[in-house]
């Protein structure tokens, strides 16, 4: 099984929390229905039959901190992410926080 060469320590206990699977329940604006609401992506395990393995990463649970504070969280706040649910997860949070600053939140959400 790969494992990253830096915080192999604090990634495998990430890993073994969440059953080397993604943890991601929607936050990417994926419902996951077919996994029962839950990302079907297993670390090492190939993503569709044209993509390579997915190789999960301990990312923050919540978007709103910055990098620095990110980088000290203990493992019980992290949680794994394959990287197109991290990535969208991270969008969408960023999106919302704009939308909460410029003052525009509710009537023309889609």
């Amino acid at each position: 099984m790969s494992e990253p060469i830096a915080y192999a320590a604090l990634w495998r206990a990430v890993m073994q929390a969440a059953g080397y699977r993604c943890q991601c329940t929607g936050q990417c604006g994926n419902p996951h229905k077919t996994s029962l609401g839950r990302c079907p992506r297993e670390h090492d395990q190939c993503a569709s039959k044209h993509r390579g393995p997915v190789h999960l990463a301990a990312a923050p649970a919540d978007f709103s901190q910055g990098q620095r504070t990110a980088a000290a969280l203990p493992a019980g706040a992290l949680r794994a992410w394959c990287p197109d649910c991290h990535d969208a997860a991270r969008r969408a949070a960023a999106r919302a926080a704009r939308r909460q600053q410029s003052g525009q939140a509710g009537l023309f959400d889609l």
